[in-house]
């Protein structure tokens, strides 16, 4: 018998507990939960709304298309401003004083890194820059600076690495100065922040291809175009994560700073900024990753470097080529990448010792530039300034003998599993088609309907509203049905890369091992140009919707790999031992610890994955994807100003709703709620 024992009920009608039984306070039952929660009655209301404007809207608009009243041309006033720009970028003044005074800064920024870098000599700047590695990150950057030099002019691909190096030294720079002063702003004004937010999200969504159209209006072929597009791609990740890190500086430490009379100025230089360093050496790699990744773009409009080769090698079908041009724009990105996060994380600690002493001391400074000088004059002694031709290793032929292997042993007729050409049909016959199908087939006002369902269950109603007026701007623009092709090819792209993307990610979380292992081949290919992806894929899978979104998987998914991993490692090992004690298998912590305590890291992940999908959706126009990929290419290679942007809007419009219908907004309670 229990050493407690219960009151008996004095209530009428009821019968008294057995003493020594504990009565169990009534809990209520799962319907009633249902019934009275939130997102249950946000659905009844949604079931009314429903229930009275899908008749009327169905009364008026029968047909389901979008109608024609509710579009606005916009290719006039576009059209207009497009002649506006070619009939006065010779005479007018924004054109010779503003724009034409950038143009010439950038060409002689441009022109002077690439003069020395030439001065220099392959042995100058594999060994300046061997050095430089060394002494801010270690002996193994160093190394691998060292081999990743010594590979790009073994692939006989040195002068252009130093052409694509002196545009992204000037571009990289200029992103970091913007990125940087719209960071600071939106860090220290609340105003400034939600102002920057669309803008920056904006910069990020809307395809390159798109503003690449004006840009080439305004500054006309040539390097000067293809270091602002770069710009305006690479300098979001550097605002955001300049504003996040002094957003995020810790409060007790200002208010110290404060409290000891320091000024404005005094707390910004002295807490502030220094608080938050890890953001902004995480924003400066960003930045340079982002730009390493428009080396190919930027080449459309002569660029030049190794964008250039990729580019030549997509038209000709050469995959050889491509990747022996590809593989040192990814070294590069490798390169900067680790000796950034290397040198970032020496910042402020005491140096080892007998180890690199990061920026410390002007003599072993001035050590590294006198052996770097010495090494570049013995170079220009012994030899050429560029890399000596007789050093090289052709690649291409073997790897283009590698793909016509694939192609003749993958593309069909495989046993059991089928060929690459049957899995692009069965994808385009069982996923894309029924998708693109029911979304154009659905009315347009049940298609907002749902959109409006989805972001409001799972956020506010400002986010539906949000999400509900980019989809409307959509059909307003007079680009609904292509629109809804795109979407369709999104969606699958999507759920490919999030299911394969979580399973690996789990896995990798699962095992050091692995994710060690898969380290060096997430890092090639989130850094090779998207281009290099089509080569293969095409080869594989032929023209068409199928290896577009091939390469939009393959683009997307080591972001996603990568943050799922994260976001599982760094769950509270309390709450995994926790569950360890009260016997939980590994598939129950998984389940019911790691998932929902990693939920802001999967919800990261997810939106990634869109916003990657997204970026290779023109791209894949190329292979034949169509839709608005093809409308953005169509405006730039015909010079139309508003088939380009109008196509460009509408992937933007996209984006915006599939973040609102993907990202659960934070509903702020009331106090005591």
């Amino acid at each position: 018998m229990s050493a407690t024992a219960t009151r008996p009920s004095t209530d009428p009608g009821t019968e008294p507990a057995t003493t020594g039984t504990a009565v169990a306070a009534p809990r209520p039952s799962l319907l009633s939960a249902v019934v009275h929660s939130r997102a249950a009655r946000k659905l009844a209301v949604l079931v009314v709304i429903a229930a009275v404007l899908v008749p009327l809207a169905h009364a008026k608009w029968a047909s389901g298309s979008w109608p024609h009243a509710l579009t606005v041309d916009v290719s006039g006033p576009l059209g207009d401003a497009s002649d506006w720009i070619l009939d006065n970028r010779d005479s007018h003044w924004i054109f010779l004083y503003f724009f034409g005074h950038i143009s010439n800064v950038i060409i002689i920024g441009v022109r002077a890194v690439y003069v020395a870098l030439l001065a220099l000599g392959w042995a100058g700047v594999t060994a300046g820059l061997t050095l430089l590695a060394w002494r801010v990150a270690g002996v193994r950057i160093a190394v691998t600076t060292l081999v990743s030099f010594a590979v790009c002019g073994l692939l006989g691909m040195w002068v252009p690495t130093m052409q694509t190096l002196a545009l992204m030294v000037i571009a990289v720079t200029a992103s970091v100065v913007i990125g940087g002063l719209l960071g600071l702003a939106g860090g220290l004004s609340e105003w400034a922040f939600r102002v920057q937010r669309p803008v920056l999200d904006t910069m990020q969504v809307l395809p390159a291809f798109a503003y690449l159209l004006p840009v080439v209006m305004i500054f006309g072929n040539g390097v000067p175009g293809a270091v602002l597009a770069t710009v305006i791609y690479a300098a979001p990740p550097m605002a955001r994560l300049t504003a996040l890190g002094l957003r995020g500086a810790d409060a007790g430490v200002l208010e110290a700073v404060t409290s000891l009379g320091a000024t404005w100025r005094q707390r910004l230089l002295s807490a502030r900024l220094p608080l938050a360093r890890k953001e902004l050496l995480l924003g400066v790699n960003q930045t340079i990753m982002m730009a390493l990744s428009m080396a190919v773009i930027a080449s459309v409009i002569g660029g030049g470097g190794l964008g250039d080769r990729v580019y030549q090698a997509l038209s000709s079908v050469d995959v050889g080529k491509a990747l022996a041009a590809g593989l040192p724009i990814v070294l590069l990105a490798i390169v900067m990448d680790r000796t950034i996060g290397a040198a970032g994380e020496q910042l402020g600690q005491p140096p080892a010792e007998g180890g690199p002493r990061l920026l410390r001391g002007w003599p072993a400074w001035a050590g590294v530039a006198a052996i770097t000088a010495v090494i570049t004059v013995v170079g220009r002694l012994i030899g050429s300034q560029t890399w000596p031709t007789g050093w090289t290793v052709a690649i291409e032929e073997p790897v283009n003998q590698f793909k016509e292997w694939m192609v003749d042993h993958l593309y069909t007729g495989v046993p059991v599993v089928g060929g690459t050409a049957e899995w692009a049909a069965d994808y385009v016959k069982w996923i894309l088609d029924p998708l693109r199908d029911g979304l154009q087939g659905l009315p347009w006002y049940a298609v907002l309907l749902i959109v409006a369902a989805l972001a409001w269950l799972i956020g506010t109603w400002a986010t539906a509203l949000t999400a509900t007026a980019a989809m409307a701007a959509i059909g307003v623009l007079g680009v609904w049905e292509p629109s809804m092709d795109t979407l369709s090819q999104v969606l699958a792209a999507v759920f490919v890369t999030l299911v394969l993307g979580f399973a690996i990610g789990i896995w990798a979380a699962r095992s050091t091992r692995l994710e060690r292992m898969m380290r060096p081949v997430l890092d090639m290919f989130q850094t090779m140009p998207q281009f290099v992806y089509l080569i293969p894929v095409v080869a594989l899978f032929g023209v068409g919707r199928a290896p577009a979104a091939a390469a939009a998987i393959v683009y997307a998914l080591p972001a996603v790999i990568r943050i799922t991993t994260q976001g599982l490692r760094n769950v509270d090992p309390a709450a995994l031992e926790s569950a360890r004690s009260l016997g939980a298998t590994q598939g129950q912590q998984l389940l019911q610890v790691q998932l929902p305590l990693a939920r802001p890291a999967l919800l990261l992940a997810v939106n990634q994955g869109v916003v990657l999908v997204l970026a290779v959706v023109v791209i894949g126009g190329l292979v034949g994807s169509g839709a608005l990929g093809y409308d953005v290419l169509f405006g730039l290679a015909q010079g139309d100003l508003a088939t380009g942007l109008v196509a460009g809007a509408a992937i933007v419009c996209l984006g915006l709703m599939l973040d609102r219908v993907t990202q659960p907004t934070s509903r702020r309670e009331k106090k005591g709620a």
